[in-house]
Parts: structure tokens; sequence; C-alpha cells
């Protein structure tokens, strides 16, 4: 289970920490601490429903076809190291992560801006509930992968409002972005190989 679940932690990992619109957000409410904690709870919480409704859902179907469990470990596959390579060209162009300054007042009003930013991208689903989910159906143990994919999504929205303010003027440097790619596209491309390998099977 402890491998399945390191594997969780960082495909999920390399999948989230990005530049977006979603992690700009939270950034910038943690910065004007305006409903920062609520804004990261939402976000953490949208992803711990999807993923888990893609590793102990779809991903235990996926499980019971042994064609379709070799398409989702060769398209898994396929889709890290395209991942990978997106890394690679965001690192070659990197621009810095810019907090978004507008406010947008009430907590209700936090609340329907986060679901919106965090439920209106189609990529977040193929991300998730597909990806998230194929690459865990073919762990010795998906309840560990979940669990470990959980915890990076919880660690990595409520690290970002704690350390809005610090984070903050070091992610405007691209030289930052380009080093966090660079990282990203090296965890992508090495899961991409032990997915399509066999090593991820057992």
């Amino acid at each position: 289970m402890l491998i399945s679940t390191l594997h969780g932690l960082v495909v999920c990992a390399g999948l989230i920490v990005a530049i977006g619109a979603q992690n700009a957000f939270v950034l910038s409410q943690g910065l004007r601490r305006e409903h920062g904690w609520l804004v990261a709870s939402v976000c953490a919480l949208c992803d711990w429903l999807l993923v888990g409704l893609g590793v102990l859902g779809v991903g235990s179907l996926l499980a019971e076809q042994a064609m379709l469990l070799e398409v989702a470990r060769w398209g898994g596959a396929a889709f890290l190291a395209w991942q990978a390579a997106l890394a690679l060209r965001r690192a070659w162009s990197a621009d810095g992560l810019v907090a978004d300054g507008a406010s947008r007042g009430t907590w209700q009003a936090v609340l329907v801006t986060t679901l919106a930013v965090t439920l209106l991208n189609p990529q977040v689903y193929l991300e998730t509930v597909v990806m998230l989910g194929a690459i865990g159906a073919v762990q010795p143990s998906p309840e560990g992968f979940f669990v470990g994919a959980a915890m990076a999504s919880f660690g990595w929205f409520f690290g970002l409002v704690a350390a809005a303010g610090w984070l903050a003027p070091r992610l405007e440097n691209p030289l930052a972005w380009r080093i966090i790619d660079g990282c990203i596209a090296i965890m992508m491309g090495w899961i991409a190989w032990r997915l399509a390998s066999g090593a991820m099977l057992g």
C-alpha cells in the first residue's frame, strides 16, 4: 500500500502543481486574506471527490476488464508523457504566477467563484476522474493510491494559502516556475515510463 500511496502522491502533485487559473485564484485569495481557507477547502474537497470517483469507481471498472486496463495503461503513459512535454514547454517560456487582485467580496461570492474555477474546467475531469482513475486501477492498492492523491491535493491547496505571503513575490519570478516545471516534467516522464514498462502493476 505504501508504494501505491507514494505513486498517488507524486502523480497528483505533478498534475496540480502548475500555473493555472485555479492556483492563481487560490494564491490571490490567500494574499488578500479573503476567505483563503474556504477556497482551499473547496478546491481540495472537489479534488478528493473527483479522484475518489475515478480511482474507486471508474478505476475499479477498468480493473475488471483486461483489454480496457491495457488501453488505460498505455493511454495513461501517453497522457503523462504529454504532460511532461507540456511542462518542459512551460519551463522554456515560463511567465511566473501573478495573483488576481480583483475583490470578490462575501464568502458566498467567493464560494461560487471557487466552484466555477474548479469545476468548469474540462481538464479537471480528464485528470482526476479519467487519468488518476486509470492509473489507480493498475495499482496493487487503489485505496492507497487514492490516499496519496488526496494528501497531495490537500497539502498543496492548504499549503498555498498558508504560504501565500512568502510565495507570491518569488513565484512572480519566471525562473522559479522554470525550476518547478522542470521538476514536474521529470516526475511525469519517470511515471510514464514506469506505467508503460509495467513497473506500476505490482
